[in-house]
């Protein structure tokens, strides 16, 4: 058994027609890292002028979506009339809570020149007495989060607190969600902090205590283990975890709960029309046959 890593989590690919992604949480035999329930890594990946993403209104319940990105820019839209242009190094946090829809595209400037997109979307499941809440969205700038340097790492503390430090996102549960930065070479030792962590490699190589994490892969991390982080090259990674959530939850689609009745209310309303609709859209995402 290794000392450091309870498992070890290799992606698998989802075709989403715009762009491929790979998928992460959950896995087979790890549903979540804290409260994160659903983790995505989409691109890099390259639109020629005329072309981008065009994710269409579709529904949530019963998370928060966090969309965080490297590279390239996503225009936000929601049934609350939110429209917000989201940029490297910021976060969209928006809280489905008993409803929400909302569309993901590319901005019209983006589309006619081109462009790169690269980043990660993840979803937290929310408290069981916090399912039911008013849907809200937050937009944080990347200058209200905060960013040092800890020996060799340059770090972003993207929600919840880690080094002693917090940001403003506002969270419902102790998190735990790093954006990470290591030159090839440097080390990081991670803090033992918070109940449940994994490392995400977005980019390069690396060991932790020796055994070693290639890009795309998840290292959940044994509960008090502060292992070193070695990059082996330049390595761009997210740290991410927090308070064991409170029981599991039960996913389908994009319907995320603790009851299963509650997803199939969320099924059938969906299928008939009583979700709030995105102010400008008149597209949507059909509910899937299964």
């Amino acid at each position: 058994m290794n000392p450091v890593i309870r498992k070890l989590i290799d992606p698998r690919t989802r075709d989403l027609g715009d762009l491929s992604v790979r998928r992460v949480l959950p896995a087979a035999g790890q549903q979540m890292v804290g409260s994160f329930v659903f983790f995505d890594h989409m691109g890099p990946a390259d639109f020629a002028p005329g072309t981008g993403i065009d994710v269409r209104p579709h529904p949530h319940i019963g998370i928060a979506t966090v969309t965080y990105l490297f590279e390239g820019t996503l225009l936000h839209r929601d049934s609350l009339g939110v429209v917000q242009e989201i940029e490297p190094g910021a976060v969209n946090w928006m809280t489905a809570g008993r409803g929400i829809v909302h569309s993901e595209r590319t901005g019209p400037a983006l589309r006619a020149s081109g462009h790169r997109i690269h980043g990660i979307q993840s979803w937290v499941a929310l408290p069981r007495d916090a399912e039911e809440t008013e849907p809200a969205f937050r937009h944080y700038p990347a200058a209200q989060l905060p960013g040092f340097t800890v020996g060799d790492a340059s770090l972003r503390i993207v929600a919840g607190t880690a080094f002693g430090r917090a940001s403003p996102v506002e969270v419902r549960a102790p998190t735990l969600y790093v954006d990470v930065r290591l030159p090839a070479g440097g080390s990081l030792t991670l803090p033992a902090e918070h109940a449940e962590r994994a490392l995400y490699v977005a980019e390069g190589r690396a060991t932790l205590d020796d055994a070693p994490v290639g890009t795309g892969q998840m290292a959940v991390l044994e509960p008090g283990a502060a292992p070193r982080l070695f990059a082996l090259e330049d390595v761009r990674a997210m740290l991410l975890g927090g308070a064991p959530a409170d029981g599991p939850r039960h996913i389908w689609w994009n319907f995320v709960s603790s009851s299963r009745e509650r997803i199939e209310l969320a099924r059938r309303d969906w299928a008939e029309g009583r979700f709030p609709a995105v102010p400008g859209e008149s597209e949507f995402i059909p509910l899937p046959e299964r």
